[in-house]
């Protein structure tokens, strides 16, 4: 059994509500084992037979839209992945003034070069962006509601859906699920 970290899309935002509990049923519900929920943002952590990933993420998307009745895409990493993409730097610790949050979208697949440089045209004084491998990472220099930028400009951009997640909620599920070992 392989452990890994779902980031799902979709799950309480936009009228869709799930609650943990019942989530946590859907994942057991077909065949995974030690499933546990964090925060209320769609952040599902299981052990699964050692399957392909695509296979995986796939099994879990169908089986998500038959019980919720709407699409959910699955983004899987395993908990080293997970420590990797914490642990990236990004930008320097200079950028992290007055208030500057660092956010990061879960991707299904390394952007090519045009997707990568229709999202770099989102730049601005407000808005930074640096991809690596299979996460964006957005440096966000005053509060997100002073941004232009959003989930929904991003996908436009890659042409192919993302999910986002503060680092300050990737770094604590690290410490909780790679670091403690759990």
């Amino acid at each position: 059994m392989t452990q890994y970290i779902a980031f799902l899309r979709a799950i309480n935002v936009g009228g869709h509500t799930v609650k943990m509990a019942d989530l946590r049923q859907l994942f057991a519900a077909v065949g995974f084992a030690n499933v546990q929920t964090y925060i209320q943002t769609g952040n599902v952590v299981f052990n699964a037979p050692n399957s392909h990933r695509d296979t995986l993420e796939q099994h879990i998307e169908d089986h998500l839209q038959n019980t919720l009745g709407y699409p959910v895409t699955t983004f899987l990493r395993t908990p080293p992945e997970l420590a990797v993409v914490a642990h990236y730097n990004a930008f320097p610790e200079s950028e992290f003034v007055a208030g500057a949050k660092l956010y990061m979208a879960f991707l299904k697949e390394v952007p090519g070069k045009e997707a990568q440089h229709r999202v770099q045209a989102y730049q601005n004084e407000v808005d930074e962006f640096h991809i690596h491998q299979r996460e964006l990472y957005w440096l966000c220099r005053k509060s997100q509601s002073t941004s232009t930028f959003s989930g929904a400009l991003l996908e436009r951009a890659l042409g192919s859906p993302a999910t986002l997640r503060s680092i300050t909620t990737v770094r604590k599920m690290v410490l909780k699920y790679v670091t403690a070992g759990a």
